[in-house]
């Protein structure tokens, strides 16, 4: 097999890895108003907003004060991290996991779209009611399907087991930011308290979503 061949230059640009990582974080600290979030989670919005390329982002942050502390302890002592769909398991970087924790999600489940079906919804929501014998102190993630996040607090109100922190983010027109406000009204309609990040709004999504991870799994930048 030929070795590949580097091309000539032909643009100016920075192709310094880490010199890349340090100059956006200290962009995004220059430009996003992050003075409304808990001292602990700066490093969180950074990274969220780093994941998205919008610094306005910082603006829609809600995060519950004890979120941070909360997720880092639970993943440390191993807890899982449940996710809504593959794209948000798939941007969680192993080497951050600070328990050999294991990420999954249970979309390609075989039993789940017959649960869809039988309950007359979506396949993401249905998949989110496999987490159940997993879901006590573990870390779940919800970056796509609004129906997911809604079924997760619905089960929830039903006395469900209760996660160490919820990173809510799903993306969309139809529910996300129905499904967002609902999140975070929860401990107020309902009782019960369990930390959170969420963005307002229809913005979310698996890149996003996954970045909160990374930046829950450790502290270093």
């Amino acid at each position: 097999m030929t070795a590949p061949r580097r091309p000539n230059r032909h643009y100016e640009y920075v192709d310094d890895g880490p010199a890349i990582y340090t100059d956006s974080f200290a962009t995004i600290r220059r430009e996003a108003r992050l003075g409304h979030l808990p001292g602990n989670a700066e490093r969180l919005a950074v990274r969220m907003i780093h994941g998205t390329g919008q610094v306005g982002l910082a603006d829609d942050l809600v995060v519950h004060p004890d979120l941070v502390p909360a997720a880092r302890a639970a993943l440390e002592d191993g807890a899982p991290i449940l996710c809504d769909a593959r794209m948000v398991a798939a941007g969680v970087t192993a080497s951050r996991l600070p328990g050999d924790n294991e990420v999954l999600c249970f979309l390609g489940d075989a039993r789940v779209p017959d649960l869809a079906r039988e309950w007359g919804t979506t396949r993401t929501a249905a998949a989110v009611s496999l987490w159940e014998p997993l879901l006590e102190g573990a870390v779940v993630a919800v970056g796509n399907a609004p129906t997911a996040l809604f079924h997760l607090l619905e089960m929830l109100v039903d006395g469900a087991p209760r996660p160490a922190a919820i990173v809510g983010c799903p993306v969309g027109f139809i529910g996300a930011a129905e499904s967002k406000q609902a999140l975070t009204e929860f401990a107020d309609r309902h009782g019960t308290d369990i930390p959170y990040v969420t963005v307002r709004g229809r913005r979310g999504g698996s890149a996003m979503t996954s970045s909160a991870l990374n930046a829950l799994a450790k502290e270093e930048e």
